[in-house]
């Protein structure tokens, strides 16, 4: 019989193939576990209850999970002196489909991060993170419920494929010298000898395969925009190029079903005068362009024709409306504007260090981290996780909020298609908060709350599965 790290794999269940960009997913898939360190072990146990309760109701037997647990973080050394052993990364690539707790990594350990390995191994391109509310969750903004987004996060290049010289360091100084004899010869901007100095690559390959994946999601989804977050007003040749890789991606590989913002005002011009010229569009979206130099004039009234030229015979008379909107933001304003006007944006793709940001930032809105799902996603393995540390102050307690890797199973049974099972686990656990019955992070947050276990909050939610849905 099979096994990885000496553990059989179970006999009950079969493995998710993947053929011509499309998961096979037989009625009883085996999926491998990493249960987490620290509070992840009651966390697991949780949550692992909801996803079968969830499943078995759906379905009514007809289809189940065959869980088969590999080893990283302490447990993995403990067992096999060994933080990450080369079969828990064997298992994940033959089964496809993985779920994990959080693991730590110690301080000064010299030893890899899974996340990071897993990445490089299987090439995990997107770090995926929908944030939306839940009714009852406690919040510290007025109208949470605005807030529905998906975030999409290169997730091997930007600074996470960084490279960095240490200040004061023999290779730090031979690389400021070339550039400032060099690269810089010449200008004004010289680099000063006691920095320390870092690359971030961002490439054509890195965006336009992520950028392709957030649009796919948001076709698929029936969401209604795509929103490139990048500061290229800066960084014209990094982040600007992530803005413009985008738009070519979204206009070449999806033509008939985007619609580009700047699109959509040339578009939305002539609809609403049929008889207005290619110089008075222009004019409607460039203000000020008897200003601008007749070069600049002569190369909007060109995009201007180009555009109604192509698309709008397939995108006018309105048709742009029922289009995905391709739009792009400066990083510093998505911020505010996801605070003060939620509701205008649906999906956003981001380079690394962006998106890093941006998805804490929004979780905060609706509840934190304690409920935030995510996912690193490739084309053909994905691997599901909590989004938090492992809290090991809380260690086997059984007070921890499990929501994160909870939803982090809901995203992976949508990721299965298992709609249904998803469904049942997401409306259990919205009415389990609005009951109050709820852990300590949100118990003290929430008046006349009753603070339950890790282990109360699950049961209470596969109780809630009972019940008839939608009332």
């Amino acid at each position: 019989m099979a096994q990885f790290n000496g553990v059989p794999v179970p006999s009950n269940g079969q493995k998710i193939e993947y053929s011509n960009g499309k998961y096979i997913v037989p009625d009883h898939p085996i999926i491998p576990f990493i249960e987490g360190d620290g509070t992840g072990r009651d966390i697991w146990k949780a949550s692992a209850r909801v996803f079968d309760a969830a499943v078995e109701k759906a379905y009514q037997g007809k289809r189940s999970v065959a869980w088969y647990e590999v080893f990283a973080g302490e447990k993995a050394k403990a067992r096999f002196q060994n933080w990450l052993p080369d079969d828990t990364i064997s298992a994940i690539r033959e089964f496809r489909v993985a779920i994990k707790g959080p693991l730590t990594t110690p301080v000064g350990g010299g030893i890899r991060s899974l996340n990071v390995a897993l990445r490089q191994i299987l090439d995990l391109y997107s770090c995926i993170r929908p944030v939306k509310y839940y009714a009852g969750v406690p919040s510290p903004v007025k109208h949470p419920e605005r807030m529905d987004i998906v975030i999409f996060r290169e997730n091997t290049e930007d600074v996470y494929i960084g490279i960095e010289w240490e200040e004061g360091t023999p290779e730090a100084a031979k690389l400021i010298e070339f550039l400032n004899k060099d690269m810089l010869k010449g200008g004004k901007k010289q680099i000063r000898l006691d920095s320390g100095v870092g690359i971030k690559p961002i490439s054509i390959t890195g965006t336009k395969r992520l950028v392709r994946m957030a649009i796919q999601h948001a076709l698929d989804s029936k969401r209604k925009s795509v929103t490139l977050v990048h500061k290229g007003n800066i960084q014209k040749f990094t982040e600007g190029a992530f803005r413009k890789w985008g738009y070519e991606l979204a206009t070449q590989e999806f033509r008939s079903q985007v619609v580009t913002e700047r699109e959509s005002w040339i578009i939305d011009n002539k609809d609403n005068n049929p008889n207005l010229t290619v110089e008075e569009n222009a004019d409607q979206i460039e203000p000020g362009m008897e200003f601008a130099p007749p070069e600049f004039r002569q190369s909007v009234n060109k995009e201007v024709k180009e555009v109604l030229d192509a698309i709008y015979s397939t995108h006018g008379k309105g048709a742009w409306k029922k289009k995905v909107m391709i739009n792009d933001r400066i990083a510093d304003s998505i911020f505010q504007q996801i605070v003060t006007r939620p509701e205008e944006y649906s999906v956003l793709a981001t380079p690394n260090l962006n998106g890093d940001y941006i998805s804490d930032a929004a979780a905060a809105q609706v509840g934190g981290l304690g409920i935030a799902p995510g996912a690193n996603v490739g084309d053909g393995y994905a691997i599901f996780e909590a989004t938090h540390g492992t809290a090991p102050k809380y260690a086997d307690k059984d007070v921890i909020n499990p929501g994160s890797v909870i939803l982090s199973g809901v995203m992976m049974f949508r990721h299965l298609g298992w709609n249904e099972a998803a469904d049942l686990i997401e409306q259990s656990l919205e009415r389990t908060i609005q009951q109050k019955q709820v852990t300590y992070d949100f118990e003290r947050m929430l008046e006349g709350a009753t603070k339950v276990k890790t282990s109360e909050f699950a049961t209470h939610m596969i109780e809630n599965m009972r019940v008839p849905l939608h009332v």
